[in-house]
């Protein structure tokens, strides 16, 4: 299997991303395996694909440092290659990274990926799909019932309304975005504050603005969705829990929270049940699910990450189990002659 990852930047991936574990992951299956950075992609004049790419050069590695750094290191293959020409192209690149300065960045993955797909490769998650959730309006597209209540707008009248509607505790955050970046909880007292609150959420643009849920207070539970249901392997879930660190109301970790193992109730997986229809129509073939009590705080299905987090708790290489079901996609594609819907095969 020939596999391409496309990244922000190669030079910014760390060893712990989800992304070097299933690289390695498939390098250490037998895999070739290619990292593409979004500047890194061209459109040539003969109607093909291709990237500058690095490759490692070992057939096995014992540690994702290792495999990173000879990866990039003067010792890794540097080959401009044919996208074309790969079985699979995983878009890993995180838009909301790219907001600002490289901005032409933010949808690269999209684009090229999309015109890979003409001739035959496996593209997860499915461009068109991941067009539609370039921001969190997408996660509004889900039942209700899965949701907390939300108002999206840039109107600070509005969202006032909507916060006493809901007790005076709301959270706000910007639409686009990730990270826990831009996160206020606004409570009755700190209504007066409201407007200077939303003014700097809106200046990247509109503004989300949802029930607070108490059950947030202990933290979300990040679940891991493969082909439309929770992954799962030898038997474990493939989940973990973030908890917060004292008053910050955010639970993720680049923002301070805690990890801990993940303890999956029947209300975590009728969720997962309730999400399935969608995430099957729209190709979305790994996909990161943040559970409150029973509701969702966000649906991540651009470039999800935590398979490390999980492995450490259920202590279960997630990854290569991710690049299993890779594999058997690649088979399956093989018996078409490279010819079969590229939503469909996203959660085959």
């Amino acid at each position: 299997m020939r596999i391409g990852f496309v990244v922000n930047d190669i030079s910014t991936e760390e060893p712990t991303y989800t992304t070097t574990r299933m690289a390695m992951a498939a390098v250490n299956r037998g895999h070739e395996v290619w990292l593409i950075g979004t500047g890194d992609l061209a459109f040539d004049p003969d109607d093909y694909v291709r990237a500058r790419a690095r490759g490692a050069r070992k057939a096995k590695y014992k540690s994702l440092k290792s495999f990173l750094d000879e990866l990039r290191g003067p010792r890794g293959k540097v080959q401009r290659i044919t996208v074309d020409d790969l079985d699979v192209l995983m878009l890993r690149n995180d838009p909301a990274q790219d907001q600002g300065r490289r901005s032409w960045a933010q949808t690269t993955g999209i684009v090229f990926g999309k015109a890979a797909m003409r001739r035959g490769v496996i593209v997860l998650n499915d461009p068109d799909g991941l067009a539609l959730a370039m921001n969190k309006m997408y996660f509004q597209l889900f039942p209700e019932e899965v949701r907390p209540a939300t108002l999206i707008t840039r109107d600070r009248d509005e969202i006032r309304t909507f916060a006493k509607e809901y007790g005076s505790d709301i959270v706000i955050k910007p639409l686009q975005g990730s990270g826990g970046q831009g996160v206020f909880r606004i409570q009755g007292t700190d209504l007066g504050n409201l407007n200077q609150m939303v003014e700097a959420v809106s200046r990247d643009g509109y503004v989300v603005a949802q029930e607070y849920l108490p059950a947030a207070a202990e933290g979300d539970t990040r679940l891991f969705m493969m082909n439309g249901e929770p992954l799962r392997s030898k038997g474990k879930y493939a989940a973990f829990r973030r908890i917060r660190s004292g008053d910050d109301i955010r639970s993720n970790i680049h923002a301070g929270g805690q990890k801990a193992k993940a303890e999956l109730d029947e209300r975590a997986l009728r969720i997962a049940e309730i999400v399935r229809p969608k995430l099957v129509l729209d190709g979305m073939f790994l996909v990161g699910l943040d559970i409150v009590g029973n509701k969702l705080m966000e649906i991540n299905v651009l470039s999800p990450g935590g398979l490390g987090s999980a492995q450490s708790f259920e202590n279960v290489n997630f990854a290569n189990a991710v690049v299993v079901a890779l594999e058997r996609k690649v088979q399956y594609m093989s018996f078409y002659q490279r010819n079969f819907n590229n939503v469909d095969m996203n959660t085959l």
